[in-house]
């Protein structure tokens, strides 16, 4: 929310305009109005209890851990959802946890964001959630204020008004304040958009369970990487349910997503891709950055390749809509193969040869990527009619689960060029 506000301070000092004729004397405008949401302490602050489960409505990040599928509500909590037959999934509870975006699961302890604080979830009985420990005032993104508490986000809301030519003040500002509401005119406005069998062992023996591309938490051995919009922070999990923050590390504006890889971070910026080497765990050192146009970029790496998605929008603050192809064979200069154009990209997974594609209101597409040249000529499915933006292609299973603004919806991927649909979780339905 802050680089939105941000863009709208910017281009509201430098640009003013008239809607009215000199003949006119009412004018009908609409405007959308930013209204701040508060939160306190001793409202958040409590024992979180599992609750019936919930329609999904505006989902988040994505994970999955052994059977069961974790979809991030956003700002409201997790559902999960018990995916032993991926033709017939089950949601069986709703974690509701304010103020909720991110997560990561190690050894049936759920990690996640509760405002400013890291809370903790034991999921050994998916069906009997307990709550475990929580860590105080680890993330620092919100403002506070005495009397009000912290400052969490900006709902969102439309308002058509009657105005008159000669109120100047208020219907000729790109924007403007009101009683502590961000008003704007709407016609500058685009909606921002809105990322074993399914589990694996480090090589610690803890079992991790699998995020989407879009992720912004990851857990590697025993430690917990949680990026901001400007820094990544480290968590040590020696004490697994009261995790403490051990390390700090800035790495700049516009932070966006973090894929672990072996020994090392790929870090997707708005302005390029990050490689930090992660050798020593709590001191990753910067090898490189990886710069492109500004633009949302998930990265996903497979080998000596990296693949980022480009994409355009009004969070994005860019105009691109492509997939780079890097070689990273030299992970201290990387360096663009190429560069294919798409629709709209948002996650992406990599099975094999084959590249798993959230394209965003363009539906879900799958592109054979064995020739890095060939990429954009050689699509071999899509499925269109749904918005998908994050995918995770399960490991040791032949199945894609992709989320998106309609709800969870379920492949079986064994023949790439022919995706069947098994299943949809809609959202607003159940």
């Amino acid at each position: 929310m802050s680089r939105i506000l941000l863009l709208f301070l910017v281009i509201g000092a430098a640009t003013g305009f008239s809607s009215c004729l000199e003949d006119q004397c009412l004018a009908t405008r609409e405007y959308k109005v930013y209204t701040p949401v508060y939160a306190k302490m001793d409202e958040y602050r409590q024992a979180i209890a599992p609750e019936a489960p919930r329609t999904l409505e505006n989902t988040g990040a994505l994970y999955v851990y052994n059977n069961y599928i974790f979809i991030n509500e956003q700002k409201e909590g997790i559902h999960i959802v018990d995916n032993t037959d991926p033709e017939n999934p089950t949601p069986i509870a709703f974690l509701k946890i304010p103020g909720n975006f991110n997560m990561g699961i190690r050894n049936n302890l759920l990690y996640a964001d509760n405002f400013v604080d890291l809370v903790v979830m034991d999921i050994s009985d998916p069906l009997d959630v307990k709550f475990a420990g929580r860590t105080e005032n680890v993330f620092d993104s919100y403002q506070f204020y005495q009397d009000l508490g912290y400052l969490v986000y900006y709902e969102e809301s439309e308002e058509t008004v009657e105005l008159s030519c000669s109120d100047l003040n208020f219907g000729n500002d790109f924007f403007w304040m009101n009683d502590g509401r961000l008003v704007f005119d709407a016609a500058f406005s685009n909606n921002a958009e809105a990322l074993s069998p399914n589990v694996s062992f480090d090589q610690g023996g803890n079992s991790i369970g699998q995020a989407g591309s879009l992720a912004r938490f990851s857990i590697i051995d025993k430690y917990l990487y949680s990026i901001s919009e400007y820094d990544l922070r480290i968590f040590d999990l020696e004490d697994p349910v009261a995790a403490e923050l051990a390390s700090t590390v800035n790495i700049g504006w516009g932070i966006e997503t973090i894929f672990p890889y072996q020994d090392n971070l790929f870090i997707g910026a708005d302005h390029g891709m990050y490689i930090y080497d992660n050798s020593d765990p709590l001191n990753p050192t910067q090898l490189s950055l990886f710069t492109h146009a500004r633009a949302c970029d998930p990265v996903y790496v497979q080998g000596n390749t990296a693949y980022v998605t480009l994409r355009d929008g009004t969070e994005c603050e860019g105009f691109d809509n492509q997939l780079d192809v890097v070689d990273i064979t030299d992970l201290s200069n990387p360096k663009l193969l190429a560069s294919h154009q798409m629709s709209n990209p948002h996650g992406l997974s990599i099975r094999d040869e084959n590249l798993y594609l959230c394209d965003g209101r363009f539906g879900f597409k799958v592109y054979d990527v064995s020739d890095w040249r060939l990429i954009s000529s050689r699509q071999l499915a899509h499925v269109p009619g749904f918005s998908a933006f994050d995918v995770i292609t399960v490991n040791g299973k032949d199945l894609a689960i992709v989320i998106g603004e309609d709800g969870l919806y379920q492949f079986d991927i064994s023949d790439p060029a022919d995706p069947v649909r098994l299943s949809v979780l809609s959202t607003g339905s159940r």
